[in-house]
C-alpha cells in the first residue's frame, strides 16, 4: 500500500462521505472512488458499505483505519525527526519536549534546570499543548519526549517512566455551599446543578454532548468557574497558583493522577535519554 492510499483512504474513513472527503483531499471524486475500490481489490475485503444512507464502516475498515492513522503519524514522525537530526548535524541540536499548558508547572522547571546541568545537555524546544494534545505531538513527531498524565493520555506504544502520583481536586467558585468542605465525593461534583463539569475537545476536534461549556485551555477553564458557569476535577498541583475567586477541595474517591515521561521506543537520542535520566532523578 501506498501512503497516499492510506491517506484517501483516512479521509474517507472519517467523513464518511466521498464528495466531502474529495474536498478535504483537493481531489476530484472519481479517482477517489476508484483509488478505494482498488485497495479493497488488493486487500480482498470490502472496507466500506455503501447505500442510500452513506457510507460507513465495515470490521475490516475500522482495522484499516486504526493501523493507517498509525502508520501514517510514523511516517510524518520519521519525516520531522530526520530533519532534526539533520540540523543537530550542522551543530544546531535542540530536543524536542511536549508538556500539557497549565500542568506540571513545577516539574517542567525542575526537569529543564536539572537537564541544564547534564554534561552534553542541548537546546530543549518546549511545546506547550492543549488537554490531550501532547500525545498526538509526541507520535507524529513533533516533540521527541512528553510529559503524559495516565489516566487521561494515551501512552500505548511509547516508552514511560513513571514520575509522581497524585489525587485530584474539585475547583470550585469561592463561596460555592460545598466550597467550605473538607472533602467531595465524585458523585457530588457531578451533581452540581447550577456548576456543570466542561467538555474538552476529541482529538478530532469535536466535543461531547452534554450541558457543560465547552473549553480548549486552562485560562478558559479558571475564568468559567470564577464566573460559577462551571466546574472542574483536576489533579491536586492544580493548587498551585490558583486564582483569586476559585477553591480547591480534595476529591476523595478520584482515580489517581500518574505523570509519566513517555518516549517513542525506538529512539537513539543521547538528549531523549538525558531528559528521562533527569526526569526519573528528581
Amino acid at each position: 500500500m501506498e501512503t497516499r492510499e492510506l491517506r484517501y483512504f483516512v479521509a474517507v474513513a472519517e467523513e464518511l462521505h466521498f464528495g466531502r472527503a474529495a474536498q478535504r483531499l483537493g481531489i476530484a471524486q472519481p479517482p477517489l472512488s476508484r483509488a478505494i475500490a482498488g485497495l479493497e481489490r488488493r486487500l480482498g475485503a470490502p472496507l466500506l458499505e455503501r447505500g442510500s444512507r452513506g457510507v460507513a464502516l465495515t470490521e475490516s475498515g475500522a482495522v484499516l483505519l486504526r493501523e493507517a492513522r498509525a502508520a501514517l503519524d510514523a511516517v510524518e514522525a520519521a519525516e520531522r525527526r530526520t530533519r532534526r537530526a539533520a540540523l543537530a548535524a550542522t551543530g544546531r541540536p535542540a530536543v524536542v519536549l511536549a508538556a500539557k499548558a497549565g500542568a506540571s508547572d513545577e516539574l517542567l522547571a525542575k526537569l529543564l534546570d536539572a537537564y541544564a546541568a547534564e554534561p552534553g545537555a542541548v537546546a530543549v524546544d518546549v511545546v506547550l499543548c492543549g488537554p490531550g494534545e501532547q500525545v498526538a505531538v509526541l507520535r507524529t513527531g513533533r516533540a521527541d519526549v512528553a510529559l503524559l498524565h495516565r489516566p487521561f493520555d494515551d501512552t500505548a506504544g511509547f516508552d514511560t517512566e513513571d514520575l509522581h502520583s497524585e489525587g485530584q481536586v474539585a475547583i470550585l467558585p469561592a463561596g460555592h455551599p460545598l466550597s467550605t468542605r473538607p472533602h467531595l465525593r465524585l458523585a457530588e461534583v457531578t451533581a452540581i446543578p447550577d456548576l456543570p463539569l466542561p467538555r474538552w475537545p476529541r482529538p478530532n476536534g469535536t466535543f461531547p454532548d452534554g450541558p457543560g461549556p465547552q473549553v480548549r485551555d486552562h485560562t478558559q477553564l479558571t475564568q468559567l468557574i470564577a464566573l460559577g458557569r462551571a466546574c472542574a476535577v483536576l489533579p491536586e498541583s492544580g493548587r498551585t497558583g490558583l486564582r483569586d475567586g476559585l477553591t480547591a477541595v480534595p476529591v476523595t474517591d478520584a482515580p489517581h493522577v500518574t505523570t509519566v515521561i513517555a518516549w517513542p521506543p525506538q529512539s537513539r537520542s543521547t538528549a531523549v535519554a538525558g531528559l528521562v535520566r533527569a526526569a526519573t532523578a528528581l
